[in-house]
């Protein structure tokens, strides 16, 4: 697509951002107490102050009323800019369902929240529970004007630094799994809920729940009970054009640091981007994140035109293909570094470790290919 002068200054003006605020190790040691976080909110609140954050909201809530393109812009070039901001993309997920099915109260709080820095988390898979969400145990048992819920939930993105939790509960048991399921906004600080996190090769990202008769109001429910799997589909849609804007951004940041290095490292008296070995595997790449880019902008762009009935394909066809993508960019990148591929010093390592996630989170890849062929009527 061919973006507006308006666009082109956006996505300029987050990348002039994050080269100043970010670009160095050293910087971002500072903002991440060396590494071990994966959020800034001294970054959260900066991007909040300029009204970047939200930027697909609608003003009501505190957003700058744009659209996808504007929001993939922004996902893009934070993730090139190595931006610590991981957790905004996981509350900007959870707006989507918030948007259609929350109640004006509820929009106004939880999306004006995003928009002034605060996180969202969104819990969704448990111990048994993965792929096959219809399968999630969690219970939630109403009482009075309150839910009373019991259960563990795992692998939940930004829990641990989240005002609230969009809750994926079971609050009837019918004979068809995805029935009798429910949304309910659950505050981190309930009483009762216990946030324990998982490591990982990466920065804290990723908690483990434990729910131990834990009282939510009635009013906390979002959308409809026992609908919750349709008011969750649009937005795991978006969540993956969502996270294969992000990858396209990584894979963008591991081939321009690669580049950096092989027009500078010599070896057998010449650079070595000058043989022919190096010059094709960089042109490879770039092709490529040329066509993730393209195919990327184009599915928002058709969001923004309200061309929404292919979304559950096309939004599984960019993760698919952008992660797979950032992955092999960061591996190849690391291969034409050499030993300086496996130095912190160097960024590829981090890139490398980034990359090996987005392909599991989000769904699966595996689940896209299945969702890709059933599209196709296979």
């Amino acid at each position: 697509m061919r973006f507006t002068e308006e666009q082109q200054a956006f996505a300029t003006a987050v990348r002039d951002f994050c080269d100043a605020e970010c670009a160095t190790l050293a910087q971002r040691d500072a903002l991440t107490d060396g590494g071990r976080l994966a959020n800034s909110p001294q970054i959260l609140a900066k991007l909040a102050d300029l009204g970047w954050l939200g930027v697909s909201i609608p003003e009501e809530y505190g957003g700058a009323g744009a659209g996808m393109v504007e929001e993939c812009l922004f996902l893009e070039a934070t993730s090139r800019g190595l931006a610590p901001i991981t957790a905004y993309s996981t509350g900007l997920t959870a707006a989507q369902t918030y948007l259609r099915y929350g109640t004006e109260q509820q929009k106004k709080e939880i999306l004006g929240g995003l928009c002034r820095g605060r996180l969202e988390a969104i819990a969704l898979s448990e111990p048994g529970a993965g792929s096959d969400l219809g399968s999630v145990r969690i219970k939630a048992v109403a009482d009075g004007d309150s839910f009373v819920v019991n259960g563990q939930k795992t692998w939940t993105s930004a829990a641990h630094v989240a005002d609230h939790l969009l809750l994926l509960t079971r609050t009837e048991t019918g004979p068809k799994k995805h029935e009798g399921l429910t949304l309910l906004i659950v505050p981190t600080d309930a009483p009762g809920l216990e946030i324990r996190g998982i490591e990982t090769m990466e920065a804290r990202t990723v908690n483990d729940l434990f729910f131990t008769d834990v009282r939510v109001p009635a009013a906390n429910v979002v959308g409809e009970a026992g609908q919750a799997w349709r008011h969750l589909m649009r937005g795991l849609s978006v969540e993956r054009l969502i996270i294969a804007a992000m990858s396209l951004g990584a894979a963008q940041r591991s081939l321009d640091d690669v580049l950096g290095y092989v027009k500078e490292r010599e070896q057998f008296g010449r650079t070595i981007g000058s043989f022919q070995a190096i010059r094709h595997r960089i042109a490879d790449l770039a092709t490529e994140i040329a066509y993730c880019r393209s195919f990327v902008y184009d599915v928002a762009e058709r969001i923004d035109a309200g061309e929404e009935e292919q979304l559950a394909r096309e939004g599984s066809m960019a993760k698919l293909k952008c992660t797979e993508v950032a992955k092999h960019t960061a591996l190849e990148a690391m291969q034409m570094m050499g030993g300086y591929g496996y130095a912190r010093e160097y960024g590829m390592e981090g890139q490398v470790r980034k990359a090996l996630a987005p392909p599991i989170y989000g769904g699966t890849n595996e689940i896209q290919r299945e969702i890709i062929s059933k599209s196709l009527g296979l």
